[in-house]
């Protein structure tokens, strides 16, 4: 049975539940944060996304707005009564980002880096722990040990996707990773479709194929204007996307339960 990992006294990540996280790529402003916030409250959503600190490939690229995104973050957790997901990407980030996080999230780049994962090993914080872009199934229980290893077993692992000759999706969505988690681990593991896929038409095959296997929940890119965004606005759903994709979620878990 994979275990609960409870965020506060009502929600939890694990165990029967299907948990919908949603929020932007990247804290870009104020005013987007308060727009997606007030959004997202209004479908039911209780965990939001939104990266402060963005690792990218291009250097000259958005590489987000730091303590300022976390300052955001928390007004927008404080204003809607979100709990609040964010990546980290340096032991020195553990304690600046502990007022301001819910929830530490520890990046494909960083799934190696054991020097972090055993600082956040020692805080009290759920840990979200995604799958390195080229790593085994091995390699990334491996490194969520280095976590436990500092006391912290409150671990919930991430799939979003892996690096193959494929190039028509972004990274290749192994879903069979699934099962496979919940065969060697008791870690609740939720899917990425967002970079999963890279395209925003494939986000909700990929969501509904994530619980049809039996993952326990999806994180997904939402941006009010997605053309406009500063960083995977190609991955990103609109406002309209996003409702629709919680609408088809909801019948197939009907669905789900009612042949069960």
């Amino acid at each position: 049975m994979t275990k609960q990992i409870k965020i506060d006294d009502e929600i939890a990540i694990g165990g029967e539940e299907f948990t919908i996280i949603a929020g932007p790529c990247a804290v870009e402003s104020q005013q987007q944060m308060d727009r997606i916030g007030k959004f997202l409250k209004g479908l039911g959503i209780k965990i939001i996304r939104g990266g402060a600190f963005k690792p990218r490939t291009d250097p000259k690229s958005f590489q987000g707005l730091g303590l300022e995104g976390f300052k955001i973050l928390k007004d927008i957790k404080e204003t809607y009564g979100f709990k609040v997901v964010s990546e980290i990407m340096d032991p020195r980030d553990v304690d600046l980002a502990y007022d301001y996080v819910d929830i530490y999230q520890i990046g494909s780049r960083n799934m190696q880096n054991y020097s972090l994962l055993k600082e956040v090993g020692r805080t009290k914080k759920p840990i979200l722990l995604k799958r390195g872009m080229s790593a085994t199934i091995g390699e990334w229980i491996k490194a969520s040990e280095y976590i436990l290893s500092g006391g912290n077993e409150d671990i919930i692992l991430c799939e979003r996707g892996i690096r193959t000759f494929e190039d028509y999706t972004r990274n290749t969505l192994d879903l069979m990773s699934v099962p496979i988690i919940k065969s060697n681990t008791n870690y609740p593991i939720l899917v990425d479709p967002s970079h999963g896929t890279g395209k925003r038409e494939l986000i909700l095959p990929a969501s509904k194929a994530a619980l049809a296997i039996g993952a326990n929940g999806i994180i997904v890119e939402v941006h009010p204007k997605p053309d406009e965004a500063l960083s995977d606005g190609a991955q990103s759903l609109n406002f309209i996307e996003f409702e629709s994709l919680l609408r088809e979620i909801g019948r197939l878990k009907n669905s789900i339960s009612i042949k069960e």
